[in-house]
């Protein structure tokens, strides 16, 4: 297919039968059994304007459906090992990035008509999955039209996220959601109820559209007007960065990400404020909606999160400011407005959106520094943004304080935390910490660069970032599978990932004799 608008139609076709395909298909699983009183009628539920013969049409399609039963043994082999809803997440994703790989591995989804290679095809649909943004090719050079609506169409599938679109289609098909696909759901959207996964999944929706939409069409006129592209050109960038910095990505169709509009607010202030919506995480979302004018009344996640996302950007911005203002390889050049916006820009890219309007590889080792202590935070819980999150960070911050001053409980904000609440911060933390550390040795030992720059690329990895110093192509398929299972661990998260590898879930029955050793 030679033009670029018919390959932009494929690519938008098969990753829309993709995303149906595989929506429905991972929200069947969780309907499991296929054969129950109740599931015999439930998707014969059709609306009445549809009219009787197309439900009695469906209604019919569903009785063959129901009479394809695997094995007993494999339905056995199923119920124990991926009926955990972290499981399901993991097992969700995993599936989305290798049908990813297959569609990115076909020849005309690169503009040189040539399979663009299993590892390449692999980390770009891990990388759009996990809304990192890390490439080890140019995107608006490399991929082709249709390459980049299947990129665009996974990174809505990662930010949007696998269980949350199987709950969204069941809601569309039968009407109503099961127990199982509830929990899949609420395991990934870290909604408080069962009962609320309905309306998380459709507030997700709307949230994303509307913010999608509204960053597109700011994004779109800009082009055109500012900058001469064509009407469809314009829309087309719009709607792919506007799409890309709401999920916090950091993939972008011009070579050098947003450095040629370091100075324009149209085009950077809207990608900033998308990262930021997105980052905060969709139940915060959600209760700012209903409780923006009444602070007292947030919950103490929210209250977190909130307060955390604003000392970070602030602290962000004055230290990276203050670190490049004389740099003539970044912020030197440049106007006390331009820097001023350009400061701030940079200080919003490591909360894991991964887009740069500076040259990373110019960074002085302080903003480097500053950089993966940003990164590894991450944004808030629930949402597109990476990291340990900021509420893991906060807690952490709450515990060491009682400890100081020696209280026996911890508290935060007017509220207990629980011990549960704590024993999973530092688990997090620690994971986290495990997998960047042990990342970064083998990096140092497979290649030859330095510790700084390895560093930042593990942690971006681990972040779902995206910011590179320049190496990510060039650490060799060794390095690139390791950046892939950075990138997957830290979309899933340290917890949900060993959760789902658990082989099961166990009670303690008991409990032995205490005894306190030495600490410190």
């Amino acid at each position: 297919m030679d033009s670029t608008a018919g390959q932009l139609l494929l690519g938008v076709l098969l990753i829309a039968g993709m995303l149906l395909a595989f929506g429905l298909g991972v929200a069947l699983l969780a309907w499991m059994p296929l054969s129950g009183p109740e599931s015999a009628t439930a998707l014969g539920r059709w609306p009445v304007r549809a009219g009787r013969r197309l439900r009695s049409g469906w209604q019919a399609v569903w009785a063959v459906v129901r009479r394809l039963r695997a094995p007993g043994r494999v339905r056995a082999w199923w119920a124990q090992n991926f009926r955990h809803p972290a499981r399901l997440v993991v097992l969700g994703f995993a599936a989305a990035v290798l049908i990813g790989s297959g569609l990115l591995a076909l020849p005309f989804a690169t503009e040189s008509g040539r399979s663009a290679g299993t590892v390449t095809a692999l980390f770009t649909a891990t990388s759009a999955v996990c809304v990192t943004g890390l490439v080890v090719v140019d995107t608006g050079t490399y991929w082709s039209a249709f390459g980049e609506a299947v990129i665009l169409g996974l990174i809505q599938v990662g930010g949007f996220g696998i269980m949350t679109l199987a709950a969204l289609l069941g809601l569309l098909v039968a009407r109503r959601l099961r127990m199982r696909l509830q929990l899949g759901t609420q395991a990934e959207t870290k909604s408080m109820g069962v009962g609320q996964v309905r309306r998380v999944v459709l507030g997700v929706l709307r949230i994303s559209l509307v913010v999608e939409l509204l960053v597109a069409v700011v994004l779109t006129w800009r082009f055109a007007a500012g900058y001469g592209y064509d009407w469809p050109r314009a829309t087309y960038l719009g709607v792919f960065h506007a799409v890309s910095a709401f999920n916090n990505a950091g993939f972008g169709l011009f070579s050098d990400s947003l450095m040629r509009f370091v100075g324009d607010p149209l085009i950077c202030l809207p990608i900033v404020a998308a990262i930021i919506i997105g980052g905060l995480g969709f139940p915060v979302l959600f209760e700012l909606r209903r409780e923006l004018r009444t602070p007292r009344r947030w919950s103490l996640h929210t209250k977190i999160t909130v307060g955390m996302t604003v000392v970070l950007l602030a602290g962000g911005f004055a230290a990276i400011t203050v670190s490049e203002w004389s740099n003539p390889g970044t912020l030197g050049p440049l106007g006390v407005a331009e820097k001023l916006l350009a400061g701030f820009v940079t200080a919003v890219m490591p909360r894991t959106a991964g887009f740069n309007s500076l040259d990373v590889a110019q960074f002085s080792d302080v903003t480097l520094l500053i950089h993966n202590v940003l990164m590894f935070i991450g944004g808030g819980s629930a949402g597109t943004a990476g990291g340990i999150k900021v509420t893991t960070f906060a807690l952490l911050g709450f515990v060491i304080l009682a400890e100081i001053r020696g209280e026996p409980s911890v508290h935060a904000l007017g509220r207990k935390l629980p011990a549960g609440v704590q024993r999973q911060a530092l688990t997090v933390a620690l994971l986290g910490v495990a997998a960047v550390a042990a990342s970064t040795v083998a990096l140092l030992a497979l290649t030859p660069f330095r510790l700084d720059q390895v560093l930042f690329e593990v942690t971006s990895a681990f972040g779902t970032v995206g910011l590179s110093t320049g190496i990510t192509a060039d650490v060799g398929t060794a390095g690139h599978v390791i950046l892939i299972v950075l990138m997957f661990i830290g979309r899933l998260g340290p917890i949900t990932a060993a959760a789902a590898l658990a082989l099961r879930e166990r009670t303690r029955r008991y409990e032995r004799p205490e005894e306190r050793p030495i600490v410190g």
